[in-house]
């Protein structure tokens, strides 16, 4: 498929589209019916085309927004393009792809993550506090963690909804892969009660963080 044209590709999307995958997006707040193992199939035809990926993404169609992100060269954006790109990104699914398969490969990412994390966008705040997150699980090394607690302790409870979730995962993966703060996150997780009444499916952790970080550091310690 390496003389595939923009045109091509976006007619293969539209043969893709399923109105009952339309449907169960768009309850969660995205705008496309393509399956996305059908979408990553028709990413693994076209392999990397960086020139393509970027024409998709200029379309504003999502699932080809999504296509754009698995066939990009995540490494060649600079700063100012993904900022761009985060604040154009409108749907849950292309902003938590755009951060995880691109921003997080990238060599901006920390410039990135500091830049978003105080954002007064909350959308764009999320995505810096995701990528905090991943450094709070993979390179803590200059992170205060303290301080983070302290954030969020004072802002997640009304936080929107979106920056609260990130939030929430911070809290809980300090609990869960620190233990000299693990106290103190279930202990605001306990107050703050963020979650506590998510419903979750048989056989999954609630996202409620003192239930979550219990559960998953008895599972590493039963390993």
């Amino acid at each position: 498929m390496a003389e595939t044209t923009l045109a091509e590709v976006m007619t293969e999307l539209a043969a893709l589209d399923e109105p009952k995958v339309r449907e169960v997006n768009r309850r969660h707040g995205d705008d496309h019916g393509v399956n996305l193992g059908k979408l990553r199939a028709l990413a693994k035809e076209l392999k990397t085309r960086h020139e393509l990926a970027l024409r998709l993404w200029e379309t504003d169609d999502s699932a080809a927004r999504l296509l754009a992100i698995l066939i990009c060269r995540p490494k060649a954006f600079g700063a100012d393009e993904l900022d761009t790109m985060l604040r154009q990104a409108r749907t849950p699914k292309v902003c938590d792809w755009l951060i995880g398969y691109v921003v997080k490969k990238n060599p901006h990412s920390e410039e990135l993550r500091s830049a978003w994390f105080a954002d007064p966008d909350p959308e764009v705040a999320s995505a810096g506090w995701a990528l905090t997150t991943e450094r709070v699980v993979k390179k803590p090394e200059g992170l205060d963690l303290a301080a983070l607690l302290d954030v969020i302790e004072a802002r997640m409870k009304h936080a929107p909804d979106r920056l609260q979730w990130a939030m929430n995962e911070c809290l809980g993966h300090i609990g869960i892969e620190h233990a000299e703060h693990r106290a103190r996150a279930i202990d605001i997780g306990e107050r703050l009660e963020v979650l506590k009444d998510y419903p979750t499916p048989p056989n999954c952790t609630s996202p409620f963080a003192p239930t979550w970080i219990t559960e998953m550091v008895r599972r590493k310690h039963d390993k």
